[in-house]
């Protein structure tokens, strides 16, 4: 049972940094490759950050320069932890940011970032 749990959103002003946590656990996947993207109110949902390992990862052009992409799964064999740290964050970054397994099904509820201006 695949459970993918997101973290570590909050309010923050513009300029500030958050970091965000995916915790995967139950996976059967050999290290499969875990992507965040964004969903804002009415806009489509996009693509923010992906990695596999720590040599190949791949990022927006909006995330680009602000956003790091890192994994920890050297801890127990069933558990991933995947983060997205964000710095030097703009109002336009503000979404709901969901943690995904690429090419399953798998992904969490999400969770809230606000950036105020």
């Amino acid at each position: 049972h695949v459970q993918v749990v997101e973290s570590g959103g909050g309010l923050v002003q513009a300029g500030g940094s958050l970091r965000l946590s995916c915790q995967i656990s139950g996976s059967t996947f050999v290290l499969p490759t875990v992507g965040w993207y964004r969903q804002a109110p009415g806009k489509q949902r996009e693509f923010v950050a992906s990695i596999w390992n720590e040599n190949n990862a791949n990022y927006a052009a909006s995330a680009q320069g602000r956003f790091t992409i890192s994994r920890d799964n050297s801890g127990d064999h069933d558990k991933d932890t995947v983060y997205l740290q964000m710095n030097n964050l703009k109002p336009e970054d503000t979404a709901v940011y969901l943690c995904h397994l690429l090419s399953t099904v798998y992904e969490g509820q999400g969770t809230q970032v606000t950036v105020s201006s």
